[in-house]
């Protein structure tokens, strides 16, 4: 008796929680969404591109002394503006001084000797043709003067070459530019070509290199063709505290090849550097001013949603809000510039986005002032 009432409590409870499930498996439709939507329709749009660049000195050296020997004189200030020809470094000078003078004494000893044998030579050669003097002779004397003019040759040489490395003891800026913090102090020990004294970089104009997209490049090449004035906009720079630069620069040149792995060129922008305000290895970034001639699609920014780095809209068709993959551009106030995924004539969904889903039916908002579209969607 037992086991039948539990086999009837098992079949009523099963048959409860089937029907239950099924009804579960049935969710209540949604009603449709009230929405919003904005038409699509080109318009022309003044803006800038912006793209992440460092800023370069045009002309950069890094300072290795030429000779050896101990550091005598460090003659500027850390961080300075120096002009060309302003005297940097002192090395010790006294062996390169003592080898020149040496030099100079033995070059003066055989410039004595050459005379010596020129007069030799002479003297030979007009008893030679008074037939006074062995032929011998005379072609030994002329053997003399040839070994001494060669001998005068190679002590010049000799002057020359302790000439130069005295004169090397002494570092020059090679052009107007800021210096950097020394790396060696007074009485260092120094080695040439291989010790780093300083760099010297040029300050007044610098460059602002950028990676461009090689599908930009005839563009840019446009430009170069474009005589700029000091007043011209067309190139700008954002400072890391998100400043404008005071000067405008322009193009100076795109660079010879486009690399392979990134499918970008090197663009380069000159800019004044009046108060110094560029420093080599700054980051910042380049605003380009595009006035482009031929339309554009814009559409209000909060119609777009991100999805892992992706964008969306959803576009209003029929009765139903069909998301849609949006390629955008850059960011003109509460506008945004669409590359691709749009054509005119169609209708993004501008408020009430966050009710929907691709499919999502939807129903439009009675028409008020601040309303945006002209027409209904589908018309």
């Amino acid at each position: 008796m037992n086991n039948k009432i539990y086999k009837s409590a098992i079949i009523i409870i099963t048959s409860v929680l089937l029907v239950s499930c099924g009804n579960k498996s049935m969710p209540p439709k949604m009603p449709p969404a009230l929405v919003e939507v904005y038409e699509v329709k080109p318009e022309h749009a003044v803006y800038y591109d912006n793209y992440p660049a460092s800023v370069t000195a045009l002309n950069q050296v890094d300072i290795r002394p030429e000779v050896s020997g101990y550091l005598t004189g460090i003659n500027f200030k850390d961080g300075q503006h120096v002009n060309k020809g302003v005297k940097l470094y002192g090395i010790d000078q006294q062996q390169y001084k003592a080898a020149y003078e040496q030099a100079v004494a033995n070059l003066n000893a055989v410039k004595a000797n050459l005379i010596r044998a020129q007069q030799d030579a002479d003297r030979y050669n007009d008893l030679a043709k008074k037939d006074a003097i062995a032929r011998q002779v005379l072609e030994h004397a002329q053997a003399d003067l040839q070994s001494a003019k060669m001998q005068v040759a190679a002590a010049e040489s000799n002057v020359n070459a302790v000439q130069t490395n005295l004169r090397n003891s002494v570092i020059y800026a090679a052009y107007d530019g800021t210096i950097g913090i020394s790396q060696v102090k007074l009485g260092s020990a120094v080695t040439a070509g291989q010790t780093l004294l300083n760099t010297l970089s040029s300050d007044n104009p610098v460059a602002v290199d950028f990676g461009l997209d090689e599908k930009l490049i005839t563009k840019f090449i446009n430009l170069l063709q474009v005589k700029a004035g000091p007043k011209d906009s067309t190139f700008t720079l954002i400072l890391p505290d998100q400043t404008v630069y005071p000067y405008s620069g322009h193009l100076s040149f795109l660079d010879r090849a486009v690399d392979p792995q990134t499918g970008t060129i090197k663009a380069r922008i000159i800019f004044p550097n009046n108060n110094y305000l560029l420093r080599p290895g700054l980051t910042c970034n380049v605003r380009v001013l595009n006035n482009n001639t031929s339309n554009s699609i814009i559409i209000p920014y909060k119609a777009v949603s991100e999805q892992m780095g992706e964008y969306f809209v959803f576009v209003a068709k029929g009765n139903k809000a069909i998301q849609t993959k949006v390629t955008l551009g850059v960011p003109i106030n509460e506008m945004v510039i669409v590359k691709d995924g749009l054509t005119p004539g169609e209708f993004v969904i501008t408020e009430g986005v966050q009710k929907l889903r691709d499919n999502s039916p939807i129903i439009l908002a009675p028409a008020h002032p601040k309303q945006v579209t002209q027409a209904a969607p589908g018309k």
